[in-house]
């Protein structure tokens, strides 16, 4: 009767543990949520601060564009319309120069750069205008998503000879236009190519894309940062050192959907193509925070039965509500390193984190064990999860791999250790 009494108390201990590490989600759920407003104060805080300075830039063009009228034919009266013909250009290159620093408000950081751009090509000879076509009026324009970035005036020198810019509006959505009229530069009855020229210091932050309008376009993109990110469509050639990078995209007409010409009639969408830089922090603290958090349950669960195992061999009886405040000082881990990783170094917030929650845990449940051997074991199996966690934390492309050959293991240590207990009959 005595056997099946603490029988029966065991499978109740164990149920109101189950039920103590479900209860832990709701505060896991808290500390996400936390997690998430502060990342998404953080990105806030960095886009004003961008914002004073410049945001991501996007750079399309040239373009040569060549207005043209036209009369209507789908009412009785004939109405004059103006259109504008938009013609590619043959080549294209940039050479661009980034020189990235880093920003700091308060506890947040940014990454900001200046640019150096020198851009050259060619326009194929002007032939098959519309009829009307105005060429006095043609203009080359380059769009860019933030003009407030531009330090310098900036001119095209078409067939050696400057012309000044001024903004318009672009027909791109995000985009902004620059345009430099080039009067008396086309001249239909001369089949000759048109050169052009310009230089543009540019500042932005985050990164840079591009929007390859050439037939034949190349990008050339070099900085002294160690962690660039190349995003868009288009993979570059690139060569990553201790000094910085440098990356070259050469894009044909066939590689993307921009056609040699088109009119506002028929609308085309570039952001499709583009491509570029990032200049990212390879340390992102929230996006660790974020994935050591969803390892919580794993670690309440994992001390738990310890100190389950613990009251089942040696017969010291734990109160639910030790078992309680062990989980919160599990949970409180989470949000020491989330405070600490915002004020130092990511791998110093983790380790002093662990060392804290190390050392509380064992320095209660020494007073609850009254035994140093117990308590030895329980530390040195926090200190071998936490490491684990650190691991996995480190290890991105086969963090589920790793984490699942853990849990694996994990698990035949418990069912191995616990092979002899004898559920049913615990007095022996």
């Amino acid at each position: 009767m005595e056997t099946t009494k603490i029988s029966e108390s065991l499978s109740l201990k164990a149920v109101i543990i189950a039920a103590l590490i479900l209860l832990s989600l709701i505060p896991n759920a808290m500390i996400m949520i936390l997690i998430k407003d502060r990342q998404d104060r953080s990105v806030e805080t960095i886009r004003k601060i961008n914002e004073k300075w410049s945001l991501e830039q996007t750079l399309a063009g040239p373009i040569l564009t060549i207005p043209y009228s036209s009369y209507s034919s789908d009412s009785q009266v004939k109405k004059l319309e103006m259109h504008e013909l938009h013609l590619a250009p043959e080549n294209v290159k940039m050479s661009v120069r980034l020189f990235p620093e880093e920003r700091h408000y308060g506890i947040y950081k940014t990454i900001l750069y200046k640019s150096e751009i020198r851009i050259t090509g060619n326009f194929a000879p002007i032939t098959n205008l519309p009829e009307n076509a105005d060429c006095n009026r043609a203009y080359l324009s380059l769009e860019i998503s933030d003009l407030r970035g531009i330090t310098n005036r900036l001119s095209f020198t078409v067939n050696n000879k400057e012309y000044a810019t001024e903004a318009g509006t672009s027909s791109i959505p995000e985009l902004k236009r620059l345009i430099a009229p080039i009067k008396g530069v086309i001249n239909p009855t001369e089949e000759t190519p048109i050169d052009f020229e310009c230089r543009l210091n540019l500042n932005g932050s985050q990164g840079i894309d591009f929007i390859p309008v050439g037939n034949t376009t190349n990008i050339e993109v070099e900085g002294n940062w160690k962690d660039p990110g190349f995003v868009g469509n288009f993979s570059p050639q690139y060569a990553i050192t201790d000094s910085g990078f440098k990356a070259t995209w050469n894009v044909m007409s066939f590689n993307r959907s921009i056609p040699e010409r088109w009119t506002e009639q028929n609308f085309v969408d570039f952001q499709g193509a583009s491509f570029g830089v990032n200049l990212v922090d390879s340390v992102d603290h929230y996006q660790q925070n974020m994935r050591s958090a969803k390892y919580s349950i794993l670690f309440v669960t994992l001390t738990f039965v310890v100190f389950f195992f613990v009251e089942v061999l040696s017969k010291k009886r734990i109160h639910p509500i030790q078992y309680l405040l062990v989980g919160f000082a599990l949970l409180l881990f989470y949000t020491l390193l989330l405070s600490l990783s915002e004020q130092i170094n990511f791998a110093w917030a983790y380790l002093i984190s662990t060392l804290a929650t190390i050392v509380l845990i064992t320095a209660y449940a020494f007073g609850i064990f009254k035994n140093k051997t117990e308590t030895i074991i329980l530390a040195l199996i926090l200190g071998l999860l936490y490491t684990y966690l650190y691991i996995i934390l480190q290890l991105e492309d086969i963090a589920l791999l790793i984490g699942s050959i853990g849990l694996f293991v994990i698990l035949g240590i418990i069912m191995y250790l616990s092979r002899k207990i004898k559920w049913y009959n615990t007095e022996k």
